[in-house]
């Protein structure tokens, strides 16, 4: 208990929601994950974007900078929306999206890229979290309906599920004290909305 309980001092709102300091965590992993995939797909970092096939799997190698990075031209939803879509019940409604191919940039992958980018800055600066975590919700739901829904090892759960409760959760929560929303509004009143 003493450990949770100098969390919650640390990182709580002053006692309004129990547990914030988790809350608070949550929203900073999340805003991460985002914002590193956005940095892998954009420069291929070498994580999901840019790893050498190897003969039987994935290997170790990572071709930075390779082509399937954003900034070379590379198409970072082309893969999920051609061929990931393909087991999806629903996954038809989001194949049209998908880009002439993996080497040509379409809109789907630009709006893609801006919600990664936008949606981890906010969650993990902690402004304009509630706006950001209800967005990153739908991107969420989006998602499972384009690959996940019925997949293969369980027919209702996925991490797109587990991340879009995750993010309904902070959008209700709000911030917590551990952010800079407090200091935007009093820096630019006029930003106010943004919460």
């Amino acid at each position: 208990m003493a450990v949770t309980d100098s969390l919650e001092r640390t990182l709580g709102d002053g006692g309004q929601t129990k547990g914030m300091w988790a809350w608070t965590v949550l929203r900073l992993l999340l805003g991460w994950s985002f914002l590193w995939a956005f940095l892998d797909k954009m420069f291929g970092l070498g994580f999901a974007t840019c790893r050498v096939p190897g003969e039987n799997g994935p290997s170790n190698t990572i071709d930075f900078m390779c082509d399937s990075a954003m900034i070379n031209g590379g198409s970072p939803t082309f893969g999920l929306l051609e061929f990931g879509t393909q087991s999806s019940e629903t996954g038809g409604l989001f194949r049209w999206m998908a880009s002439s191919g993996a080497d040509s940039i379409g809109i789907a992958d630009v709006l893609f890229m801006l919600a990664l980018l936008l949606g981890g800055v906010a969650l993990m600066l902690g402004v304009g979290v509630r706006i950001a975590a209800l967005c990153s919700a739908v991107l969420m739901l989006f998602m499972f309906l384009a690959i996940d829904v019925w997949p293969e090892q369980n027919p209702i759960n996925s991490s797109h599920t587990i991340e879009m409760a995750a993010f309904l959760g902070i959008a209700t929560v709000g911030p917590g004290r551990f952010a800079l929303q407090d200091w935007m509004v009093r820096t630019f009143p006029f930003m106010s909305w943004a919460k």
